[in-house]
């Protein structure tokens, strides 16, 4: 028997051929320039950050080159799919402003012409080209079980080799197509198997765009290309997807150089060119005082379902991950506070190549400035899509008077140094609880220095002469005039210079009525609260003051 009949027995279903297939994927028609690029998880299991930030870096690499960036959707490993987790991975992308140009740009909605962009939906296409490597002499059926397996594993341990199906150890190899075809009648199950030409002494080197030169050994592991289903690999898949869908540039996680032999192989093997590779760091976090990756099981932050709950807004994440992609992001967003981040000049071979840490705090930051640029109209839209979804009894309050959920929100925003007091949606219930009569606490602890007869005799006096038309400079002028006979001094200053004589300042007697109509000592402009907070509310929270004290 030939190679070619042991080809057409172990595929007759296949009538197509290579080069029918290749016409079914012409080249783009995209400048020289332009990047093609993807993503391309499995669906088993929630979106993870890191493939999140794996993501945004295909799209910004696109972005630079005016190229595309497409999803693909690597679901052969049936054994470990999560029933939703495609649309899982979809939905976060989205909610988190990653915009995908072809294949799955939603969970129900697939563009493109090179498609289909689900791999267990091109099974026939990988088969055609194991047929032809069969045909070939470049694949072979193998035989053997797991257990087999399992027992060589155990002898290449007692020896001190490496593991792995090659030279003695690859059995089937040695197989005639006689031999192999016996055994398929038969009905014995089979894998199917690359004859690597490789040899483990002989070196191969490669350029990568983050990492620089890599210099690995040559594969020589007759790997598997289709398991004994007739679904393909990893490995096998992703070469001639990439392949037919004309990926320029393969970036993914850096857990995959190890392969970079085998796929380069296979490449070469098939007579395609290669695309380039760009092996990302792992975001990393601190873990008594040693650095590890963000693991779903101990890292609540590792899911995208977390900043979802948390309420982050989708920009604050981006621009907190283009800090770690590029180092020189933040310098230029210091110098350019309002451009885009498409005006950014992102590179790859700028990004670091050993893992960033995860810092919290870092995206604290950057969220509180993302929020503070945000009008209240923005914010009151996204607590209120943040709260329909996590806190129903808070959108419930701020949808029912929409103009009041505004403007509490517009308080101290906007100007040249806005308040920066959320970093995130889920801080929005406690931010605004005060403004709420079911959630307004009464009258908060007086400071150290004012006892409770002063505080009455100050919110008696205010009490007297507030005025809700009031803008800032006339409201604070009304409280500087009440201190003198009440025993504060008018003038923080002069205060802090010689306190003799006096029981405080201007600034006491302003919290002693902050803390009566808040019940906190910290807030936004004040005269802006009791403004919207109304004459009636007001006067209620004042009086209920007094009888507290």
């Amino acid at each position: 028997m030939t190679q070619q009949q042991l080809a057409e027995l172990m595929f007759p279903h296949i009538r197509q051929t290579p080069a029918d297939i290749e016409a079914q994927f012409p080249p783009r028609q995209l400048p020289e320039e332009a990047r093609v690029v993807r993503v391309a998880p499995s669906p088993t299991g929630y979106l993870h950050l890191g493939v999140f930030y794996t993501a945004m870096v295909n799209r910004l690499t696109a972005d630079a080159s005016k190229g595309i960036f497409y999803f693909r959707l690597e679901d052969t490993d049936k054994k470990r799919e999560v029933e939703g987790g495609a649309a899982d991975i979809l939905t976060g992308m989205s909610r988190f402003g990653l915009k995908i140009d072809e294949g799955f740009v939603a969970a129900d909605t697939v563009v493109g012409d090179y498609g289909p962009y689900q791999q267990s939906c091109r099974v026939d296409i990988y088969q055609t080209y194991v047929k032809d490597l069969v045909a070939q002499g470049l694949a072979y059926p193998c035989f053997c079980t797991a257990e087999a397996r399992a027992q060589a594993r155990e002898v290449q341990q007692a020896q001190k080799v490496r593991t792995g199906y090659y030279g003695e150890f690859a059995v089937c190899r040695q197989l005639t197509a006689d031999q192999a075809a016996a055994k398929i009648q038969a009905g014995v199950p089979y894998t199917v198997r690359l004859r690597s030409p490789g040899n483990e002494q002989n070196r191969i080197k490669y350029s990568d765009v983050v990492k620089g030169t890599i210099e690995m050994p040559e594969n020589d592991e007759d790997i598997v290309l289709l398991k004994s289903d007739g679904v393909p690999t990893y490995h096998f898949a992703h070469a001639i997807d990439d392949h037919l869908m004309h990926t320029t540039h393969v970036i993914r996680s850096d857990e995959w150089i190890s392969s970079v032999p085998k796929h380069l192989q296979l490449f070469r093997i098939l007579g395609f060119k290669a695309p380039k590779y760009a092996h990302l760091s792992p975001i990393m976090v601190e873990d008594n005082g040693n650095k590890r990756k963000l693991s779903k099981r101990k890292d609540p932050q590792a899911a995208m379902h977390y900043y979802a709950e948390q309420g982050y807004p989708a920009d604050s994440v981006l621009e907190y991950l283009m800090t770690v992609a590029n180092s020189d992001f933040e310098d230029w967003r210091r110098c350019n506070p309002t451009a885009p981040r498409s005006a950014f000049p992102f590179n790859l071979k700028k990004m670091s190549v050993s893992g960033a840490l995860f810092d919290l705090q870092k995206l604290n930051d950057v969220s509180k400035n993302v929020i503070a640029g945000m009008t209240a109209e923005q914010v009151a839209d996204a607590v209120i899509g943040w709260a329909t979804e996590y806190a129903p009894d808070f959108a419930a309050k701020l949808t029912a008077d929409k103009d009041f959920a505004v403007g509490l929100f517009a308080i101290d925003r906007g100007g040249n140094k806005p308040r920066k007091d959320m970093a995130k949606w889920n801080e929005a219930p406690d931010y605004a609880a005060y403004f709420f009569d079911d959630t307004f606490t009464g009258m908060g602890e007086l400071p150290e220095n004012i006892t409770a007869e002063d505080a009455k005799a100050i919110l008696t006096a205010y009490r007297s002469v507030y005025q809700p038309t009031e803008d800032k400079t006339a409201w604070f002028e009304t409280v500087r005039n009440l201190c003198e006979p009440l025993g504060f001094s008018p003038d923080v200053k002069a205060y802090k210079k010689d306190p003799t004589g006096w029981k405080g300042h201007v600034g006491d007697v302003s919290t002693v009525i902050r803390l009566a109509i808040t019940g906190r000592r910290n807030t936004p402009d004040l005269c802006s609260i009791m403004y919207l907070l109304g004459n009636d509310r007001v006067d209620k929270r004042l009086t209920e003051a007094l009888n507290s004290l």
